[in-house]
């Protein structure tokens, strides 16, 4: 298991990427890693009223389950609070969450049908990803019970009219999953800009289901990636590491 340095520092350069890769929304999108321990969750995020490329390993916050700031000086997003406690508390295995505003996901989260199979790219979520309901902005506590029904056991969530959601064992396993979901929403909404020249081609669900698992078994590889996604970012600036 990481240790709370080796966390911070992972999640950490996960902002930096994230600005990147322009995926902030200002001030209002989270990431947020459990940290290691007996007893009630808490977890790391940013400390609101920072963009994601100011964020360090340092300045990341600790809070509990009950939104109290337990480590930092800087207080949590309340909605960010409600979406990050609600999944630390239902699933041991999401040791990482991400939560985005980017453009195609919050297009693709306003489609009725939600995320397509267009491409082999979006077959990796193929019966992996939940639906959630939008409830308005996420400040009522009692939200929390219906978000861990929405995700059941999934590797994401479409936030309906909101956004997305990732999850994972580790900070790589999450980014991941968030990368190439928000790959599959953009090849969704260039798709849509096209269908008006022809037919829209989707993959069968067998299909579908078949490359899913092969996808499946290379997930091992998300580490390599990540470890070469460190390496661009630290060719770029090594601010994130303090």
């Amino acid at each position: 298991m990481a240790t709370e340095r080796e966390l911070r520092l992972d999640l950490a350069a996960a902002y930096r990427l994230a600005a990147l890769f322009g995926w902030e929304d200002t001030l209002y999108t989270h990431f947020s890693a459990r940290l290691p321990g007996d007893g009630e969750p808490r977890f790391l995020i940013n400390p609101f009223g920072m963009m994601f490329d100011e964020v360090t390993a340092s300045n990341l916050i600790v809070v509990d389950m009950q939104g109290n700031v337990v480590e930092g000086s800087a207080p949590a997003n309340s909605a960010g609070f409600t979406i990050h406690s609600a999944v630390h508390m239902a699933r041991e295995d999401a040791h990482c969450v991400l939560h985005t505003h980017t453009l195609p996901g919050m297009a693709v989260a306003a489609c009725e049908e939600g995320l397509l199979q267009l491409n082999q790219i979006s077959t990796e979520f193929y019966q992996r990803v939940g639906y959630h309901p939008y409830e308005g902005v996420a400040f009522d506590l009692d939200e929390r019970e219906r978000i861990q029904r929405s995700l059941g056991d999934n590797i994401a969530l479409i936030l309906q009219s909101h956004g997305l959601l990732s999850v994972g064992r580790t900070v790589a396993d999450a980014f991941c999953i968030m990368y190439y979901l928000n790959r599959a929403c953009e090849i969704q909404l260039a798709v849509a800009q096209l269908a008006a020249l022809g037919g829209v081609c989707t993959i069968p669900p067998h299909l579908s289901q078949h490359a899913c698992e092969q996808l499946m078994g290379v997930e091992h590889e998300r580490q390599q990636v990540w470890q070469a996604w460190l390496r661009r970012l630290n060719r770029i600036d090594t601010s994130w590491q303090e």
